[in-house]
């Protein structure tokens, strides 16, 4: 859902070291470079360039203070690259484990009263989150999608699970804020969190549907990623299957070419596909 964001720091940063020459033109080319993968439609060529730019992040951040800008770049990369190209769980798990602990360096740095956000009580976290301000929202929305991925790399442990409320009341904090931010991503994450459940466990799929409609409008009617979670999360849990396949149709037959969006809507209509190919199993 944020696929790939920030690989431009991550240049600037090693080119900077490299020569004043480079240093100058260093933000262009990161800037370009991260569009380039962002709007490729070719996963993977991608997937196969990406290994060298993760190895390269993690060299740069051994240092006991690496540059807080260098931490979520880490920690977004390695997230965004675990969810969109690994699957054996157990590479998946240790992807996601190093993009938190990057995230959650992050944040102490930023903000020192909340080093210990995994172990703060939801009512010591509430008041410290209340005190954050819009230039917040860029290191929160790090750490909750950091840890919400996390998470569901974990989902077979209760412990990850819990810390569920704490992700949540984290994205809460960035709806208040803006939830505009990153194109309306912080609506599809409410959206996931509200339906990962069925109803008789506590789910919320009208709440889900409010925030899958309001992220594809924020998207400007453009992140397929939207319908996908959308079909899967919402429409199977309530076994709609006309509404099922009709998202998810619709993903298949847009034109994935989107901007920055276009990568992560060419693996949209992957994941599409297959939801399509195993809807006669599941309804």
């Amino acid at each position: 859902m944020k696929l790939l964001r920030l690989i431009a720091y991550s240049l600037i940063i090693f080119t900077m070291g490299c020569s004043s020459l480079i240093a100058a033109k260093g933000e262009k080319f990161g800037q370009d470079f991260s569009g380039a993968i962002m709007e490729s439609d070719d996963p993977i060529y991608i997937q196969q360039a990406l290994p060298a730019y993760l190895l390269l992040l993690d060299s740069l951040v051994k240092s006991p203070e690496p540059p807080i800008m260098l931490l979520k770049a880490s920690a977004d990369l390695h997230s965004a690259y675990a969810g969109a190209f690994v699957v054996e769980p157990i590479r998946s798990k240790g992807f996601h484990q190093k993009a938190l602990n990057y995230a959650l360096r992050a944040l102490c740095l930023e903000h020192k009263d909340l080093c210990e956000v995994k172990s703060l009580s939801i009512e010591q976290l509430s008041p410290i989150l209340n005190k954050t301000t819009i230039d917040d929202v860029s290191i929160l929305y790090t750490v909750a999608t950091t840890w919400a991925g996390w998470i569901q790399a974990n989902s077979d442990d209760w412990t990850a699970i819990g810390d569920l409320a704490r992700v949540k009341m984290i994205l809460d904090r960035i709806l208040q804020l803006d939830d505009t931010y990153q194109q309306g991503s912080v609506h599809l994450y409410l959206g996931v969190l509200a339906t990962i459940l069925s109803p008789t466990l506590g789910g919320q799929p009208e709440v889900g549907k409010q925030h899958f409609d309001k992220a594809w409008d924020l998207s400007k009617q453009q992140n397929l990623m939207v319908k996908v979670y959308y079909a899967k999360n919402y429409a199977r849990i309530l076994f709609d299957r006309e509404l099922h396949d009709r998202l998810l149709n619709e993903v298949l037959s847009a034109d994935p070419h989107a901007g920055n969006l276009t990568l992560m809507n060419v693996l949209a209509q992957q994941q599409a596909k297959n939801l399509l190919q195993s809807a006669d199993d599941y309804f």
